[in-house]
């Protein structure tokens, strides 16, 4: 057991040293005021994590949390993805990402059991301000492609083509580069 450890740590190290790994991800609260009824605050946490192959190809997947503390609503998501970087300036880099997002929504609300099932296959355009050589400001806008929504309570679905590229569907980060 020892000598796994010393093993994965030797090759965490070597990955390391390359300056190939990226980690970072995004952070949400909000507090939502009803009338009539109780406020509630609402949170998000997106950690991530990537290796870039090269200066233009680059996969990663990220992963999601979230919840509000009163109701119970909550979901998790998973997303994979794989990145190319099309324009590489010292202070601004532009990307695509393709990739598929899989997202469950859970637990119960003013109108019953949630049991949701999401799942998007697309592209989402983004640029990354490089703050320095470890640091980036990185930001995601829109989103090409299809989703499909799954109430599993109901068995109904819901099918969505198109883009989305609008000043309600942007997503802001920090990674830092190792």
């Amino acid at each position: 057991m020892k000598k796994f450890f010393v093993i994965m740590a030797m090759a965490v190290m070597a990955v390391s040293a390359n300056a190939q790994v990226y980690v970072g991800g995004g952070v949400g609260l909000a507090s939502i005021s009803v009338s009539g009824g109780d406020d509630v605050t609402a949170f998000k946490l997106l950690p991530e994590v990537g290796y870039n192959f090269n200066q233009d190809w680059a996969a990663g997947v990220a992963f999601g949390w979230a919840g509000i503390n009163k109701g119970g609503e909550k979901a998790f998501s998973v997303n994979p993805y794989a990145r190319y970087t099309f324009v590489h300036t010292d202070l601004v880099n532009v990307f695509i990402d393709g990739g598929v997002t899989y997202e469950h929504e859970y637990g119960n609300n003013s109108y019953g059991k949630i049991d949701n099932d999401n799942l998007s296959i697309g592209f989402k355009p983004g640029v990354a301000l490089n703050l320095s050589k470890n640091l980036s400001f990185v930001a995601h806008f829109g989103f090409l492609g299809w989703e499909q929504e799954k109430d599993n309570n109901t068995k109904t679905k819901t099918n969505k083509w198109g883009v989305n590229i609008d000043g309600n569907n942007i997503q802001f980060g920090l990674y830092l580069n190792f």
